[in-house]
């Protein structure tokens, strides 16, 4: 079945969120799902086709698909924003589920609140060494600099943009289905021209990698959790390795010892896009500690 879609007003801001399974809400945990940077909830659509009869709220997250398009980027507003909506929707027993930024975000959102969340699945979370967030630390990249600014934003229809990723790497090792969700669900029209833009804006993507070093204040949430927390890690990155390329792990090593009941599953031959390449393997994930 199709998801509901909703408005919810948290933190200032509107996010937009799509909701399957609403008759499960008293029946056992939510699960709440949190996206990476430059994607949008329904990318996760063929992952809560595989997680059975449960409540399942999908988020697009500030900045990103149907979701209110805000700057400055701050990192911990994505964990705030989190928090909140997990508030204002009384969520109980939440497992939250959390890819890339959307790990970093869910982590937050788990210390902010913890009597709401049960478990954590984290996979590839942009969590880095503590010595990433030092107060030395600084971007490579401001503001507009990053190379995402510049993706192409102007597209004829999803039909267009679908037919232009599935030759190329890494869509062309992602499940069919979700490039097709990825790609319908990830344009807007275009509110100047005709066809459809970018649901993320690019100027906003390139922020949020340029600002991913400044939210030390991580840490502190990922050492007040006291419920078990699994961290995905995929293929480490080489010592060269393009701006551009997302297939390797932006995860600390160290990271599952952080957490007081953390543990870690390292898939060395799996890259960062694991929910799109196997939504099977990560539902499976998901719902291994049930």
């Amino acid at each position: 079945m199709p998801p509901i879609e909703r408005r919810v007003a948290v933190n200032g801001i509107t996010l937009a969120l799509f909701e399957w399974g609403r008759e499960f809400r008293d029946r056992g945990d939510a699960l709440l799902l949190a996206h990476a940077t430059g994607f949008h909830a329904r990318c996760w659509d063929r992952v809560v086709q595989r997680l059975g009869e449960r409540h399942v709220i999908a988020v697009d997250q500030r900045g990103h698909g149907r979701s209110d398009k805000v700057r400055p980027v701050r990192w911990a507003d994505y964990g705030r924003d989190l928090a909140e909506l997990a508030r204002a929707l009384d969520l109980r027993d939440v497992v939250g589920v959390g890819h890339s930024m959307g790990g970093h975000a869910i982590t937050q959102a788990a210390a902010a609140e913890r009597e709401r969340f049960r478990r954590l699945v984290l996979i590839d979370p942009v969590i880095g060494a503590p010595e990433f967030y030092s107060a030395g630390a600084t971007a490579r990249w401001g503001g507009d600099t990053h190379p995402t600014a510049k993706r192409r934003n102007l597209w004829s229809s999803p039909e267009e943009m679908i037919e232009r990723f599935q030759g190329r790497p890494p869509f062309d090792a992602w499940d069919r289905e979700v490039l097709r969700d990825y790609c319908r669900h990830g344009l807007l029209p275009a509110p100047d021209a005709e066809g459809f833009v970018l649901a993320c804006p690019p100027e906003i993507e390139a922020e949020i990698y340029s600002t991913s070093y400044e939210n030390a204040g991580v840490f502190d949430s990922v050492r007040a959790l006291e419920i078990p927390v699994l961290v995905i890690r995929v293929m480490a990155p080489p010592p060269t390795r393009g701006v551009m390329d997302f297939r390797y792990s932006p995860t600390w090593p160290g990271l599952a010892k952080e957490f007081r009941r953390g543990r870690e599953i390292h898939l060395p031959d799996r890259t960062h896009f694991l929910p799109m390449e196997d939504p099977a393997l990560t539902a499976r994930y998901i719902l291994a500690d049930e």
